[in-house]
């Protein structure tokens, strides 16, 4: 007996004399796939010279398809923005330059007042585009919607009762779709399918296309 209390108190503090509940923290899930740090450091760049304020994330994979590499936290481009999550570096810097460079121009061409928030209907989404089985840019956070403007005058202008027409309101929208055309690879409003009709798409994926 005395033989094994000595043994025990030599080997404690390496391995315990008792049973105990397994405490290891659980496995923390890293991302599979990772941004290129060269393209992401210019990318950072770029952006340091537009962006107020924003946040650089982790990549992160969130299932064996949707992910989000390379990717930043918008907080501060000069005009609010609402519903925005994460997004690539490059859809960022694009996105931003379109808001701080596009929207008051049209706006007060054709409205007499300026653009004070932007309200996004998101960013990230693991889904496919609908009515396919393809993955959206959503699925890889390089793709942002865009449902409505607020002006300082206090209207609001929904791309879904605005959008056709020829009144001033859809002069607006849609020049304002036409200048996302030079900032983003594909830009999709209610023109191109029934799916848009109530938002302009911006992505920086697949062939250039606008409509």
């Amino acid at each position: 007996m005395w033989l094994r209390l000595f043994l025990c108190a030599s080997v404690l503090l390496l391995h315990g004399c008792v049973d105990r509940p397994n405490r290891q923290r659980p496995a923390v899930a890293k991302p599979t796939r990772h941004a290129d740090p060269v393209a992401l450091r210019q990318c950072i760049g770029r952006l340091d010279r537009v962006v107020a304020r924003y946040t650089l994330l982790p990549d992160r994979t969130f299932s064996a398809q949707c992910d989000a590499l390379g990717a930043v936290q918008l907080l501060d481009i000069g005009t609010p923005v609402t519903g925005i999550t994460a997004m690539t570096c490059g859809l960022g810097e694009a996105f931003t330059r379109w808001v701080q460079s596009d929207l008051q121009g049209p706006a007060q061409e054709f409205l007499g007042s300026r653009v004070v928030k932007v309200e996004s209907m998101g960013t990230y989404a693991c889904r496919n585009i609908a009515g396919t089985g393809r993955l959206s840019e959503h699925a890889h956070a390089n793709a942002v919607d865009i449902g409505a403007f607020v002006l300082a005058d206090g209207r609001r202008l929904s791309v879904k009762e605005w959008w056709f027409g020829d009144g001033e309101a859809a002069q607006f929208l849609r020049a304002v779709r036409d200048a996302g055309c030079r900032r983003f690879t594909t830009v999709l409003s209610p023109d191109y399918n029934a799916a848009h009709h109530d938002h302009l798409h911006f992505d920086l994926g697949g062939k250039a296309f606008c409509r």
